[in-house]
């Protein structure tokens, strides 16, 4: 997705799956905490819906719309965790598993020699 938008510009515009069928509006833009780059959209998904949670990468603004790459039934199927909170690092592992999308492991520490233990000699 385009990295230079407002996240509030974001708010309120109308989101679509893949097959072009309207899921609902955006509710909340989530920022990731490292970057501060829009990681997640929470979209209401009707007058009495929850909101789901959808990546916004891969995900493009057309035409100020939002086309989410899955299936409707997928995105209200994503797991609840409720708007106006945080996202737990926990919590966005389910969701980029609920997605199957590919989330970096965190890097091996190499296995390797640091040096002598104190107090040993080698010869």
């Amino acid at each position: 997705m385009q990295t230079d938008i407002d996240p509030r510009n974001l708010i309120g515009r109308k989101a679509f799956d893949r097959n072009g069928t309207k899921i609902g509006t955006i509710d909340e833009v989530y920022l990731d905490d490292a970057t501060g780059v829009p990681e997640w959209a929470a979209i209401r998904t009707g007058l009495f819906s929850r909101d789901a949670f959808v990546p916004l990468e891969p995900s493009e603004l057309v035409d100020d719309t939002l086309h989410v790459p899955f299936d409707r039934a997928l995105i209200k199927d994503a797991p609840d965790f409720g708007v106006g909170r945080h996202l737990s690092p926990e919590q966005e592992l389910q969701l980029y598993h609920h997605y199957g999308l590919d989330v970096a492991p965190p890097p091996k520490v190499p296995d390797r020699d640091f040096g002598k233990l104190a107090g040993s000699e080698e010869p």
